[in-house]
């Protein structure tokens, strides 16, 4: 496998927020704690070993124990297990949702990202241990962003009238699915491993949490992960004075209001991700999962009919703390609560929600971890490498956005010269002349000559047009060529990783694929991964 590497910036596809970010930008240091470079782990390891309860540390142990009960354990996910109850054992964090059959192709991104990190801080850091962790989503209710994976241009979709928290919900139906998506892989030896794979996790489970808790086991166990469902009584417990603090005092609310306010001065292009409600907690009873609001001193559940009274809501806290389900402004601090977590790994979008978190971290004084951003890959078969050489092509080009990419490609193979950039330069040279000379004589000739300079201007501009599209017409078979190329790299215009599912690449590629990627995904690479497999 051929390793290339483009800088995030020059792909076109992260926003000016994360490029400064990765940038060190230092009007955005206030935003972030340490940089996650691997020498600056040396100082987080220091905070959190100072700042993480050691009564924890036995209680995540337990938990994780009976969350894998029923699971088969590779013996490198036992011995992490085991050694989060030590002292020097610390975790570095990703999540996502419980998208069916993994959902996007980043899902495995950064999973590997996660691991690969935890054996380059083992190698720098050899007298600590080092866990990768996966955090589900079992509580997200937004059932239609993950009830569908995107299979060779097709949608396979789990249809269900879904309600309450994802992770809770039963697996009936998708035997259909299944069907569906087993007459369009075909009978190759690849194609049947996706069968059982798909069959093991969701038609050998009987909810949601499980089926993704086996699949990304299948999937990584080998390489030591561990998973985490934090929809727990025992672990929300230890959440519960935090989440007091939420509720009754409004303390995120407050502070990340603050953030978001200070990082629009930084910059008015930056997209803000989320925005805090008053209450960052969620009731979740019997199928429902619903936002807690304050409304004239009493503490009413959304679209119901429940309601508590400020000392009644503080019981029913202390009391079934498994009721209370963080969104997405609390469920970072949580997982920092119950994880001794160095770094967490996600997406861009998810960064940008993370760097509005700093200062509500300090007022509850727990240690903001590093954030990285997750690897990003394009991966080419053999024949695509070859197709992108024949056409002369160079990876970066195919990034661009499809008319400016056929555009530029088309200049540069041209046998005439389109770029009438030196007219445009001899024009604006005479104008400056014409426009000295209104000056001199009647100053009141100048919106005539600045009228007259951009009609030709235009008119420069529609003649290359013009040419620009006869061109294309003449070698209509290479615009042809090249189009396809970048469509079947970049489907629905968007980036690979965003619209495949995996399970596409292990059709071409089978039990290698994973492998493939944990050798070749660096994450502090610090740029965009173009792997080309032969």
């Amino acid at each position: 496998m051929e390793v290339d590497c483009i800088p995030f910036k020059e792909t076109g596809y992260f926003s000016k927020l994360i490029c400064d970010y990765l940038d060190q930008k230092k009007e955005l240091k206030p935003f972030f704690g340490h940089f996650p470079d691997i020498k600056n782990f040396k100082v987080q390891i220091a905070e959190k070993e100072a700042n993480f309860p050691e009564a924890h540390r036995p209680i995540l142990v337990d938990v994780l124990r009976t969350q894998y009960k029923s699971f088969e354990v590779s013996e490198a996910t036992s011995e992490h297990i085991a050694s989060l109850e030590k002292k020097n054992t610390f975790a570095v964090v990703t999540g996502h949702q419980l998208n069916l059959f993994t959902g996007p192709l980043y899902f495995l991104y950064k999973i590997i990202s996660t691991i690969n990190l935890t054996k380059q801080l083992k190698e720098v850091y050899p007298k600590h241990n080092f866990v990768p962790v996966y955090w589900m989503a079992t509580e997200d209710h937004d059932f239609d962003e993950i009830n569908y994976f995107n299979f060779q241009g097709k949608k396979v979709q789990w249809n269900l009238d879904a309600s309450g928290a994802v992770g809770k919900l039963k697996t009936d139906g998708l035997d259909s699915v299944f069907n569906t998506f087993f007459q369009e892989l075909g009978n190759s030896t690849n194609a049947n491993q996706l069968n059982e794979l798909f069959q093991k996790a969701y038609l050998g489970h009987s909810n949601l949490t499980d089926a993704t808790r086996f699949l990304a086991n299948a999937l990584f166990g080998e390489h030591g992960l561990v998973i985490i469902d934090g929809d727990d009584v025992a672990l929300k417990k230890i959440l519960t004075p935090y989440a007091e603090k939420d509720i009754f005092e409004n303390t995120a609310f407050q502070k990340v209001s603050e953030s978001i306010e200070a990082l629009k001065q930084v910059s008015s292009d930056y997209t803000i991700q989320v925005n805090p409600r008053e209450i960052n907690y969620f009731y979740l009873v019997d199928g429902v999962r619903e936002r807690i609001v304050e409304k004239e001193g009493k503490y009413v559940v959304n679209n119901t009919e429940i309601q508590f009274s400020q000392s009644e809501l503080k019981e029913e806290l202390k009391n079934c703390p498994e009721r209370f389900s963080p969104n997405v402004i609390a469920r970072p601090l949580y997982q920092e609560v119950i994880l001794p977590n160095l770094c967490y790994i996600g997406g861009g979008g998810e960064l940008a929600y993370w760097l509005e978190l700093k200062s509500y971290f300090q007022t509850m004084e727990i240690p903001f971890p590093m954030l990285l951003l997750r690897n990003s890959a394009l991966v080419l078969t053999e024949k695509q490498a070859k197709k992108v050489e024949k056409l002369d092509l160079t990876v970066s080009n195919l990034f661009l956005k499809q008319n400016s990419f056929i555009n530029k490609k088309i200049r540069e193979i041209s046998n005439i010269d389109i770029d009438f950039s030196e007219q445009r330069k001899l024009l604006e040279e005479q104008f400056e002349s014409m426009y000295k000379l209104a000056k001199e004589t009647d100053e009141t000739f100048l919106g005539a000559v600045k009228a007259q300079e951009v009609k030709q201007k235009n008119g420069l501009d529609a003649l290359e047009k013009r040419l620009l599209k006869a061109q294309k017409r003449k070698l209509k078979d290479h615009v042809i060529r090249m189009t396809d190329l970048q469509n079947e790299l970049f489907p629905n215009q968007s980036l690979q990783e965003r619209q495949l599912n995996f399970s596409e690449l292990y059709l071409e590629f089978g039990v290698k694929l994973v492998p493939f990627l944990v050798d070749h995904l660096n994450p502090t690479a610090k740029g965009f991964s173009i792997l080309k497999i032969e």
